[in-house]
């Protein structure tokens, strides 16, 4: 996943669960299961990364081009390995803990198939990236392990960059395309947040968890508070990308 800013507001000293380790947190056995379910999600979203760069890959024009999204590609499965690795060692099943997700993820990646090159550089750069910085959020109000490792999986793969340039350079070309780019843009952005929200509704341990009931979750404000930083990101992304939100 690619995030090209971080919208997390995060406090700088953690209390609570924040300030806590894995073996302490995971005592509550909601709690544990919110954690399991967050890491399915983010495995499933990272493996389905790794196929959809891979299927760009295909549509890249140069050989410079598809050699820089296999490499992008590869970081994303890495990125998998690691999440399905840290399931195993808690105790969870990898398959199981990424299935109730297959459904929302395999959805949205269907609503928003790109229909060229550029489309699919500015799905990964502005629809990974407000998944990113959601989870970015949920992770703020994680244990120390878990949070690590979240944040993580979400380092820029380089893609953003990568995007960025190839995506103003069509543009000077063509200023036409902006605002075709644009269009896809926003339909992106609601997409993603309808995605992030039914992902949450889904499950119940995750969902409370977000809301205040385990941990240091949300409250419904802060849920408030918490879309409008990423509808905030997405804004700046759009200015980097030169389009208009």
């Amino acid at each position: 996943m690619t995030t090209a800013d971080n919208a997390s507001d995060a406090p700088a000293e953690p209390t609570g669960v924040a300030a806590q380790e894995w073996a302490t947190a995971s005592a509550d056995p909601q709690y544990r299961n919110a954690v399991v379910d967050l890491l399915g999600a983010l495995a499933y979203g990272e493996l389905a990364a790794f196929e959809r760069l891979a299927e760009d890959a295909k549509l890249a024009p140069t050989l410079a081009d598809k050699a820089e999204l296999a490499k992008m590609a590869s970081a994303e499965f890495h990125h998998f390995e690691q999440l399905r690795d840290r399931l195993t060692e808690i105790g969870a099943e990898p398959t199981e803990a990424m299935q109730p997700f297959v459904a929302a993820l395999d959805g949205f990646h269907k609503q928003t198939a790109p229909s060229d090159w550029l489309e699919g550089l500015v799905k990964a750069y502005v629809g990974d990236s407000i998944a990113s910085d959601f989870y970015r959020e949920v992770a703020a109000r994680l244990d120390k392990d878990s949070r690590s490792l979240v944040l993580g999986v979400l380092d820029d793969t380089g893609h953003a960059s990568f995007a960025v340039e190839k995506v103003r350079a069509a543009i000077d070309a063509d200023p036409r395309v902006g605002g075709r780019l644009a269009l896809w843009a926003r339909r992106l952005m609601g997409e993603a947040l309808s995605q992030s929200q039914r992902v949450v509704a889904d499950r119940d341990a995750l969902s409370t968890m977000l809301v205040g009931g385990v941990a240091d979750g949300f409250d419904l404000a802060e849920v408030g508070r918490m879309f409008s930083r990423i509808t905030e990101a997405h804004t700046k992304r759009m200015a980097a990308l030169g389009l208009a939100a």
